[in-house]
Formats: structure tokens, C-alpha cells, sequence
């Protein structure tokens, strides 16, 4: 017998969609300082440029790095979102459809589209994000080459 994904309610969704959208605004940025505590310290991320990735720090200094200062218009696609949430409120996975705007060695742009799943904890300091999966759809080109600047470290 099977059971009904465990969906989101529409208050705990619409967090979730507030959250993408900050975050993004962040990306938009390159805004590394005010993404920061979105995230556990400890956070377990999968990436482009590196398999798993122990640590927030290590996850800006090898991933959004290289990705958010030579991209642009990056955004959720929030009604393709899901949320779905444990039934105790303690556990959350998002699951994001997301576009940007990539740039090839002569700058011509070129749509970058990919997807995300995100897991969150709920504790004390509310909910954090504690795994990011984060790639690229088939055949979208892995490097990009604006040159922005970062807003804050």
C-alpha cells in the first residue's frame, strides 16, 4: 500500500517560496554575506565543481564562486515548486525548478535552466538548510563568463 506524498500546508509553502525568493535575490546579487545564515554552518551540498561539499564555507569558496559572479537573472520558477514537509514540522524537501542567464567567452548570453532540491531542518534557529543539490539541465553549458562583483563576503 502506498501513502500520499506528505505535501506541504499552504502557510509552510509559502515560506518556502518567500525563502527562494530571498535567496535568489541573494544569487542576483552575488550577495554571499546575506545568504549565509540561510544555511546550517554544516551544510552537505552537491555542485558543479565538486562532488559533496562539507561545509558552508567551503560550499561559497567552491561553488558559488565560480557560479554567481559569472551568471545573471537567476530565479526560482515558484509555480513549479514543491514542498513537502514531514508530518512533525521538523523535516522539509524543496524541489525547484530555477532559470538564469549564462554568458560565453564572447558574452553572448545563452539560457541557463536547471533544478534544485533542497532539505531543511527546523531547530532553534528556525528552518536552515542543511543539503543542496543544485544542477544544470541536460546539455546546458557548464561555464559561464561574466565577471561580476561579489557585493560581500
Amino acid at each position: 500500500m502506498t501513502f500520499p506524498l506528505p505535501d506541504a500546508g499552504p502557510d509552510t509553502r509559502q515560506f518556502f517560496l518567500d525563502w527562494l525568493e530571498r535567496f535568489s535575490g541573494y544569487v542576483r546579487e552575488v550577495d554571499y554575506a546575506s545568504a549565509r545564515p540561510l544555511f546550517h554552518p554544516d551544510v552537505l551540498a552537491f555542485g558543479t565543481h565538486n562532488d559533496v561539499i562539507p561545509g558552508l564555507e567551503a560550499w561559497r569558496d567552491t561553488q558559488w564562486n565560480n557560479v554567481w559572479p559569472r551568471t545573471t537573472d537567476f530565479r526560482f520558477t515558484a509555480e513549479a515548486v514543491r514542498v513537502l514537509a514531514s508530518p512533525d514540522g521538523g523535516m522539509a524537501v524543496v524541489l525547484a525548478p530555477w532559470t538564469s542567464t549564462g554568458y560565453g567567452p564572447d558574452q553572448t548570453s545563452f539560457d541557463r535552466p536547471g533544478r534544485a532540491t533542497m532539505v531543511f531542518s527546523h531547530g532553534p534557529e528556525g528552518w536552515l538548510c542543511v543539503h543542496s543539490h543544485m544542477s544544470l539541465n541536460r546539455g546546458v553549458p557548464q561555464s559561464s563568463h561574466a565577471d561580476r562583483p561579489v557585493k560581500a563576503w
